[in-house]
């Protein structure tokens, strides 16, 4: 098998959209898959090239190619992205990226500036845990507590879990939904990319950044709490905040309409990606 075939298969990219369209590439978050941009990438599929993937570990990637020394820290996800990038030969891409994928594609982003043109940070947080005068929303308690109970009782953690990250109650299905992404998620892999993401501190990569972004920050998120997307509007060079009317840390699949129209409008600025 080819490299690039290779890269493909492990990390189950998908290329679809506009073969002649500039290229949109879409990151999952935390515990999530590609699916999870099903509401959101269609709105752009006429216009773009659209790119889908799995990090190693989560929906149909290779789980087999997981490594615990590589996925135990954030930088092995962004080799991940990386790779793919160089699979497909990426130019100037837009990155759409969800959660904790905002931080690893900062990362992609400062180590090849070249492959991708404007980032879009959905519910980002470059860190979760509080830290002096920086509120990022979590005590270390919290967080060893969370992990403490996947290790014990995993299914209890992805009830426990889902609903306060989706946070929509009136829409059940789509807490149900993730709740179920959470439980097919190998467990050794949840494990490494939890902590990971909950334990990472990239504030300092933050001033290295290369490429226009957009902060899209919900005003009702557990997760990410509107303070840290002031503090990211203010340390991240060629940056935007856009702070949508809604609840919960999934705007993407929760409330897909203003999600969609603020990357429209981002990627309409300038001559990046759009």
């Amino acid at each position: 098998m080819l490299v690039n075939d290779s890269v493909l298969f492990r990390n189950n990219v998908r290329v679809g959209g506009n073969a002649d369209g500039p290229t949109m590439v879409f990151a999952h978050g935390f515990g999530c898959d590609q699916n999870m941009w099903r509401f959101v990438q269609p709105a752009f599929a006429t216009t773009h090239r659209t790119v889908l993937f799995d990090y190693v570990g989560c929906g149909k990637s290779d789980f087999a190619a997981f490594d615990a020394l590589r996925y135990g820290s954030l930088d092995g996800y962004a080799h991940d992205l990386l790779d793919v990038a160089d699979a497909l030969d990426l130019d100037g891409a837009a990155l759409v990226a969800h959660s904790v994928s905002s931080m690893i594609g900062l990362l992609a982003t400062i180590r090849n500036p070249a492959r991708f043109s404007k980032l879009v940070m959905v519910a980002p947080s470059p860190r979760y845990l509080n830290d002096g005068a920086y509120v990022g929303g979590f005590e270390h308690a919290d967080i060893e507590g969370l992990l403490s109970l996947m290790d014990h009782n995993y299914i209890g953690w992805a009830s426990y879990l889902a609903p306060v990250v989706m946070a929509n109650p009136e829409n059940p299905a789509l807490t149900r939904e993730l709740e179920a992404s959470f439980c097919s998620t190998d467990p050794i892999a949840a494990k490494a990319f939890a902590r990971a993401t909950f334990f990472s501190d990239n504030r300092a990569d933050l001033p290295k950044g290369q490429v226009p972004s957009l902060i899209l920050q919900v005003r009702d998120d557990a997760v990410a709490p509107l303070s840290v997307g002031s503090y990211m509007r203010e340390h991240l060079p060629n940056s935007e905040l856009v702070v949508l009317d809604v609840t919960g840390h999934c705007p993407h699949m929760s409330h897909p309409e203003p999600t969609i129209d603020a990357i429209r409008d981002f990627l309409a600025q300038g001559n990046g990606a759009e």
